[in-house]
């Protein structure tokens, strides 16, 4: 038989949380985002229960030319703009708007010879310090855009750093309101913590929002609030099985290391997932994982392969026994993926997109 470990793609979770995001900026529209393969998801796998959005949000031109394959006719944004002055001939051609954050983008689209003027978003810089025009560059920058035969609709833009922090978007805010003022055009600045805090408020919400990580059933501001606060279901389960277990004497260790040293009698699982598998090598004893749905935790080092789990809680556990490592686990049991991540000291995000290619994957 194979390998028992496995990734779950819950459709039904995806729509429900794009209907939850929908609720929190009523009126606005929607990007959903799939950059990094739909958040290491599979942009195929998570299609059906992303199509409710009203656009596609991504990076890379293959990334959108797949979604175009999928079906999709509707809009479809490049966050990152173009890379090069060809890039816009498929823009034409796949029908792509594209953000314009730099001066270059601008020279080309001047150069681009084109029958279909192409639509863009503007991107400020309101203190991110990625990417965009800063505040005093960003109005010529709209000028130079609107004098272009090449350029039909322009949108404002901007990327808020703190949204998960309380009072966080307070003065880029009012940096984009300042540099936007009186300009027409469309507004687009909630990503995922500001489309849940502030996607009530009219002015905030603009005309599309930017929900990445909640879409797929993550907090943007954990451990402040979890996802079961916002409403929202994981839509990625990574499961396993217990394939081996060990009874620890008092003093016996676990793994590569020995990192952890047992003070009264254990009993130990050891379970078919690793690093190579894309659960995170720097999850010390005590990250938590369920059980035949009982939550429990980890011990030792993670290998490569395998890690072990602490079956106290589990007495009836037995070799073949399920194991939820983060997602959706038996008998309606939940292990939020920002719960492992914290206790891993990363973030639900780099989970999702670490989760290798050798795990197989099904969509439910």
């Amino acid at each position: 038989m194979p390998r028992p470990i496995q990734a779950t793609i819950h459709t039904a979770a995806l729509r429900h949380n794009i209907e939850r995001l929908r609720a929190a900026a009523p009126g606005a529209r929607l990007w959903a985002i799939v950059k990094a393969n739909a958040y290491g998801h599979g942009i195929d796998r998570a299609f059906e229960g992303l199509r409710g959005a009203d656009g596609f949000a991504m990076l890379d031109l293959n990334e959108a030319q797949r979604v175009r394959d999928l079906g999709w006719r509707g809009p479809i944004l490049l966050l990152e703009g173009v890379f090069e002055p060809r890039d816009l001939e498929i823009c034409s051609r796949l029908q792509l708007s594209h953000v314009v954050h730099h001066d270059d983008q601008i020279d080309w689209l001047a150069m681009h010879k084109t029958h279909s003027p192409q639509s863009v978003f503007l991107k400020l810089n309101s203190g991110m310090n990625r990417l965009g025009f800063t505040p005093e560059r960003y109005r010529a920058a709209y000028a130079r855009l609107g004098a272009l035969p090449q350029v039909d609709e322009i949108s404002h833009m901007t990327h808020f750093s703190d949204a998960d922090l309380d009072d966080g978007i307070t003065k880029p805010w009012a940096r984009f309101q300042r540099a936007t003022e009186g300009l027409p055009g469309e507004r687009s600045v909630c990503n995922s913590a500001a489309t849940l805090r502030y996607g009530s408020q009219p002015d905030i919400r603009g005309d599309w929002v930017r929900p990445g990580v909640a879409a797929y059933g993550g907090s943007p501001d954990f451990p402040q609030h979890d996802a079961a606060h916002w409403g929202l279901l994981p839509t990625m389960t990574l499961s396993s099985k217990i394939i081996g277990i060990n009874e620890l004497a008092v003093g016996a260790t676990v793994g590569y290391g020995s990192t952890f040293t047992a003070d009264v009698p254990v009993r130990v699982g050891v379970v078919a997932c690793g690093y190579a598998d894309g659960y995170p090598r720097h999850a010390g004893t005590g990250t938590p994982v369920l059980v035949d749905g009982v939550r429990t935790r980890t011990l030792g080092r993670v290998s490569m392969d395998m890690l072990a789990v602490d079956l106290t809680p589990v007495p009836k556990a037995r070799c073949g026994s399920e194991v939820t490592l983060w997602g959706q686990g038996p008998k309606g049991a939940l292990l939020p993926i920002d719960e492992v991540a914290h206790a891993a000291g990363t973030i639900g995000y780099e989970l999702m997109c670490a989760l290798a290619v050798r795990v197989p994957t099904t969509v439910l």
